[in-house]
C-alpha cells in the first residue's frame, strides 16, 4: 500500500512550520518619489558565515505520478525561491530532526508566490509541472556542508486531481 499525496492550497499559515512565502503585500511602501512600490522585508534570508548568492535554476517539468524517494535540507542557511513567472508548481515539505519524516510529508500547490526554507527544512528539489520554469534562487556559499540528502522507500506518490476529480498524472 502506497500513500498518495495532492496538493493543498499554499498559505502562510500552512507553511509557516517550514519557511516563509514570498508575496506582493497588500500595502506596499511606497518609495523613488512614489514611482516605485516597495514590499520590505518579506522573508529573512540566513547565511550564517557564508556568503548570499543569487542564482537561476531552471526546473524540468515532472512527471506525474512521482514516486517521493529522498528529501534534502540546508542546514546553514536558509534556501528561497522565487518563481520567474506565473506558472504553477509544487512545494513539498516534511518535519524531521535529523532524517525527515515521511509521514509528515505535506505537498503544496503555489502559484505566483515564493517559498523561503528555513535552515534545516527539509524538502524536494523543485517541482515543476507543465513545462520548464525558470526559478531566482537566494542561497548560501560558503564553507561547509550545506547540503544534506535522505533518502527512503518510495511509497508515497504525488498525483494531481484533475477538474472531475479524478486522477492524473
Amino acid at each position: 500500500m502506497h500513500r498518495v499525496l495532492t496538493p493543498q492550497p499554499l498559505t502562510a499559515a500552512a507553511f509557516a512550520p517550514f519557511g516563509d512565502l514570498i508575496a506582493a503585500q497588500a500595502t506596499p511602501l511606497m518609495i523613488n518619489e512614489g514611482t516605485t512600490e516597495r514590499h520590505h522585508a518579506l522573508a529573512s534570508v540566513s547565511v550564517g558565515d557564508g556568503e548570499g548568492i543569487i542564482n537561476i535554476f531552471r526546473a524540468q517539468p515532472r512527471t506525474l505520478p512521482m514516486r517521493i524517494t529522498m528529501m534534502e535540507r540546508h542546514p546553514l542557511g536558509s534556501q528561497a525561491f522565487l518563481p520567474a513567472d506565473n506558472t504553477p508548481y509544487l512545494v513539498l515539505v516534511c518535519e524531521g530532526k535529523t532524517e525527515p519524516d515521511p509521514s509528515t510529508l505535506q505537498l503544496f500547490v503555489a502559484q505566483g508566490v515564493g517559498v523561503n526554507y528555513r535552515p534545516n527544512c527539509w524538502h524536494h528539489p523543485l517541482l515543476a509541472l507543465d513545462k520548464v520554469c525558470d526559478f531566482w534562487v537566494v542561497d548560501r556559499r560558503g564553507d561547509g556542508n550545506n547540503l544534506e540528502e535522505s533518502w527512503f522507500d518510495a511509497d508515497t506518490i504525488i498525483e494531481l486531481p484533475d477538474p472531475r476529480g479524478e486522477r492524473i498524472g
